[in-house]
């Protein structure tokens, strides 16, 4: 048996190489989950943005797999300094909000606005703006810091990040 490492590595990069078959595998096998969290912790980034390609498409079909692992995304993969894994995290987070307890709820805003304040890669920005601003619905103090940064974001030259956060001042006002 080929560890999920071996099978994420190689190819080219912005391709998704065996990730689909990592992705049966695990949903075949769950108790190898683990093995593919693991794979974050690769120094091949490439291996870490299929990681990530996987952990969404996993999210999607068993959710359930990921939740006993929300802690270790929060303490553990958000200190991977790579776009992909940043931009992953706040989709997740998204997805798992209802999974999450208070003070992972806390942690998430607390990286998210991070990132949105220090991050320049625009998927992160794209990302971080959505799950923020679906928070800040329901968080009146999310709110009232977001709407600054999104006014910020809404005269970024690049068109996705400005028209995002446009429109994520719209949802939120």
């Amino acid at each position: 048996m080929q560890s999920f490492e071996l099978q994420l590595t190689g190819g080219h990069p912005n391709s998704l190489g065996n990730t689909v078959a990592v992705v049966e595998t695990v949903l075949a096998s769950p108790e190898r989950f683990e093995e593919l969290f693991n794979c974050y912790f690769s120094t091949d980034e490439v291996v870490r943005l299929r990681v990530s390609n996987a952990m969404k498409r996993i999210c999607k079909e068993r959710k359930e797999l990921l939740v006993p692992f929300i802690s270790r995304f929060l303490d553990e993969i958000s200190r991977i300094d790579q776009a992909s894994t940043q931009w992953t995290l706040a989709q997740l987070f998204l997805s798992l909000e209802n999974d999450m307890q208070e003070v992972e709820i806390r942690k998430a805003k607390e990286l998210l606005t991070y990132n949105l304040v220090n991050h320049h890669d625009w998927i992160v920005l794209n990302t971080t703006m959505i799950t923020l601003s679906h928070w800040a619905q329901s968080d009146e103090q999310l709110q009232n810091w977001l709407v600054p940064q999104l006014e910020r974001l809404s005269t970024d030259a690049r068109k996705s990040v400005s028209g995002r956060a446009k429109k994520m001042l719209v949802k939120i006002a």
